[in-house]
């Protein structure tokens, strides 16, 4: 068994030796000009850390480009800011095109048995303000924030103490820094990775302006005051925000930084001088100087992107824009790509086996029913109605893209089999019906099952309408109500939500080394198993403890993940929780492997025309590198 690895960041992404940088004016974007001119701002070769990430694009089939220009993106709201920390994806580890984990802020890392991790940062990097980024910062960061009861009254985020401890913490030098706990940690690399990353990290120069220890009292009062807030620990939290994207003063170390304090119709992105990657030419990313997202209302995002007002657009738009968008590319300057979309199932029915209702809730626990509920779908209907026949009938499980698919996951309990439902429901004590042939519960009341939808997307509605008639041959009465997303899952957390339709798993395309949570109840969001979930998430505190001996079966599976030390061992723990959670049907998938347009202004180079497209793990666009997407010369629009 191998105790330890060795990553070298710039050996991750290139064989090509440093690029020269020093003083050469061709490398310098034309955006920086007039700061470099009035020695506002070091030269590249300073602005740069000593040991760059590379990126090679030519070995990614991709063209080096050209500095310039701004890329416009629509946005339903101010909460979709977020999206730039995920398209940036600047990670201290992050996932490469293969899905394989790799240093990116980070120059190097180690890792010795699971346990301990030391992380050797990039010398001389900066901060978007140009101050040092430095070990220091994560001294405070976990002295001042994550030990802080105040700020961190939960005690640190799950991932740092996942069998109950946090680890130690030292610092070795300037660039070096570890962290060790005493039983293995799978979960630590992959959660820094993740879309919203485990953060470890701020830039301390900024944030001690805002921290108790570090702020006199009449100054604290002053900028509470100032930013709204009525507590100290909620001024730092708001603040620091990296993910939400909403505080344009705070340094980051993404590829563009915003400019423009909300609230606003309009937020500007601008370049970061001192990002960490080049090209093999020695160009320094990004290649786009700005990101200018426009506010827009949702329902019409994809109007606006089909009539060219958006030049990169994938959120607020689905299969069913498709022909509307085909369509757009002949009077328009955009151009459409079909990337697969990730999700264990584009659409899932949920039926929540926390249900207040006590006699639902003993109906949907018992399997049979929820067999009976799969087998009676005629999913061949579904694909061709909605998907045009291009989306694949599967359970909701792992796509074929990943090493751990297996095609009995994606069979298990898909078959269009109305006579063997019918038999599994009448086993189940389903037997009694009404005159209109509509099944009984054991109360005597109508099988009646009300599914319940964000209505966020017409395709829900439209797969609904099918299921109402297949449910209707065994008996079973289905009805639809459509409420918004936070009222929806408040709804579901209450157990007030009998079953949702929904998307399937958020990661399809797993490796073993990826936490396997999401086939167990882990989360207050996940619409089957809320209160179990909860439980999981607030260690026992609040919430019910599962009673299902599989779902048991399934939280135990996940504990030994957690203390597993291979790879080999992880994928065993895999499959086993992905045969109980199929065979279970804890979630009833339709259709996986189906198509999500990405539209791009047709000056837009260097999008891949297929990928993999997903918020975990690939974050939609980021693993792409929207850094290295480039306008080619101005065309004008319309």
């Amino acid at each position: 068994m191998v105790t330890r690895r060795t990553f070298l960041g710039f050996l991750a992404s290139s064989v090509l030796p440093l690029p020269a940088v020093a003083a050469d004016a061709d490398n310098e974007p034309d955006f920086l000009h007039d700061w470099l001119r009035a020695g506002q701002m070091p030269p590249l070769a300073q602005r740069l850390p000593k040991m760059p990430r590379i990126i090679n694009l030519a070995a990614l089939g991709r063209e080096p480009g050209r500095y310039g220009g701004s890329i416009r993106m629509l946005i339903g709201g101010q909460n979709d800011l977020r999206l730039m920390n995920v398209y940036g994806y600047a990670r201290l580890v992050g996932y490469d095109q293969t899905l394989t984990l790799q240093p990116d802020i980070l120059e190097s890392y180690t890792v010795e048995n699971d346990c301990i991790f030391t992380f050797k940062l990039r010398e001389g990097h900066k901060w978007s303000d140009g101050h040092p980024f430095t070990s220091d910062d994560f001294r405070y960061w976990w002295e001042d924030v994550i030990l802080n009861k105040k700020l961190t009254p939960g005690g640190g985020a799950l991932e740092l103490r996942p069998h109950g401890d946090l680890p130690r913490f030292e610092v070795i030098d300037e660039v070096t820094v570890r962290y060790s706990w005493d039983q293995p940690n799978p979960y630590f690399l992959p959660n820094l990775a993740a879309p919203q990353a485990l953060v470890l990290v701020g830039p301390s120069h900024y944030l001690k302006q805002f921290h108790p220890k570090y702020q006199d009292d009449i100054r604290l009062s002053a900028l509470m005051k100032q930013y709204r807030v009525k507590k100290v620990a909620d001024l730092h939290i708001k603040m620091a925000r990296v993910y939400r994207q909403e505080n344009p003063e705070l340094p980051v170390l993404d590829p563009w930084h915003n400019t423009t304090a909300p609230p606003a119709e309009q937020f500007v992105f601008e370049r970061n001088p001192y990002f960490h990657r080049i090209d093999e030419n020695g160009k320094q990313l990004p290649y786009v100087d700005r990101f200018v997202l426009n506010v827009s209302s949702s329902a019409i995002i994809s109007a606006k992107a089909g009539t060219g007002e958006s030049d990169l657009q994938a959120t607020g738009i689905d299969f069913d824009d498709y022909t509307f968008l085909r369509d757009a590319e002949k009077r328009y300057p955009i151009k459409v790509n079909l990337w697969k979309a990730t999700r264990g199932s584009r659409v899932a029915l949920m039926p929540n086996l926390n249900s207040a209702d006590p006699v639902w809730r003993q109906v949907l626990c018992d399997v049979r029913v929820r067999r009976a509920l799969s087998l009676a779908i005629d999913r061949h209907e579904i694909n061709m109605a909605v998907f045009y026949g291009l989306g694949t009938e599967s359970a909701d499980t792992v796509l074929p893209e990943s090493p751990l698919y297996k095609p009995e996951y994606a069979k298990a309990w898909i078959a269009h089999d109305p006579a063997q439902a019918n038999t599994l429901l009448d086993a189940a004590g389903l037997d009694k019906r009404d005159a209109d042939g509509i099944r009984l519960l054991p109360d005597g009341r109508r099988a009646e099952i009300t599914v319940e939808t964000a209505g966020e997307s017409t395709l829900d509605t439209d797969v609904l309408e099918l299921v109402i008639d297949h449910w209707r041959k065994v008996g079973i009465a289905l009805f639809t109500r459509t409420s918004q997303r936070d009222i929806f899952r408040s709804r579901a957390m209450g157990g007030r939500v009998m079953m949702s339709i929904w998307y399937g798993l958020d990661n399809g395309v797993a490796t073993a080394d990826m936490n396997p949570g999401q086939l167990a109840p882990t989360m207050d969001d996940q619409m089957q198993w809320p209160l179990w979930g909860m439980y999981y998430l607030s260690r026992g505190t609040q919430g019910t403890a599962p009673d299902l001996p599989e779902v048991k079966k399934l939280v135990e599976l996940l504990g030994k993940w957690g203390e597993s030390t291979s790879s080999f061992e992880r994928a065993g723990i895999w499959h086993q929780m992905l045969e109980i959670y199929t065979d279970q049907v804890f979630s009833i998938g339709l259709i996986n492997g189906t198509l999500q347009p990405v539209v791009r202004a047709s000056r837009l180079q260097n999008v891949p025309e297929k990928a993999l497209y997903g918020f975990d793990p690939t974050c939609y666009l980021g693993v792409y590198m929207p850094d290295t997407f480039w306008l080619k010369e101005d065309q004008p629009r319309v």
